[in-house]
């Protein structure tokens, strides 16, 4: 059985969560991280170096990094599944938004939410957050004129290109910023909302 490390209030946990519920894999999921500690001990370390989450623990077998265990849970459990087709050029596709998100969304509306969410109102750096909530905002639009005729970022079919991007767009309606309007945005965030996995596991509140 699939083993998670990570708590379910971590964005790069939800989204592999989203994926399992998606495929009705069994798993089970252990609460590490964040208040509940546990990923600095050496035997955490030993699976994932950085003692961040998620991980993922299957047999014998151990892997971190978000997006690459949703591709192997793909691989291994879903070869077949639309959310990561084999063909190369639909893959490369999904596989560019994935790392899109990694490289331009991730540290953005990271400074964003730390400094709303998770840091007390007099001590938050608000020029700091401002700015990093317009660059986040200049992530998003490029997200937006993508949707603009197509329902989903790879297609019109909901893939691991979605999934990525899923537990941040929710964080990205529901914080208390400037966001300038992106109506192809919106309704995709609408679209994931209707998807009952998504709903229960990445739309919950804001914390």
């Amino acid at each position: 059985m699939i083993k998670l490390w990570g708590r379910k209030t971590s964005s790069n946990v939800m989204k592999v969560i989203w994926l399992l519920e998606e495929l009705g894999l069994a798993y089970e999921r252990a609460d590490v991280g964040g208040p509940f500690g546990g990923t600095a001990t050496p035997e955490y370390r030993a699976i994932n170096p950085l003692g961040l989450v998620p991980s993922l623990e299957e047999d014998a077998f151990t892997l971190f990094e978000s997006n690459v265990i949703l591709r192997y849970v793909c691989n291994a459990h879903a070869p077949d599944t639309a959310f990561y087709p084999a063909a190369p050029r639909p893959r490369a596709t999904i596989e560019a938004w994935m790392d899109f998100q990694q490289t331009a969304l991730n540290r953005p509306q990271s400074v964003v939410f730390q400094g709303l969410i998770r840091t007390a109102p007099g001590q938050r750096d608000d020029a700091a957050i401002a700015a990093a909530a317009r660059e986040a905002a200049a992530i998003w639009a490029i997200l937006d004129a993508r949707l603009a005729n197509q329902f989903y970022l790879a297609g019109d079919e909901l893939t691991l290109a979605d999934m990525t991007f899923g537990p941040h767009v929710h964080r990205w309606f529901t914080m208390a910023v400037n966001r300038p309007e992106a109506p192809h945005l919106h309704a995709w965030y609408e679209r994931l909302l209707a998807r009952p996995a998504f709903k229960a596991c990445c739309a919950g509140p804001v914390v």
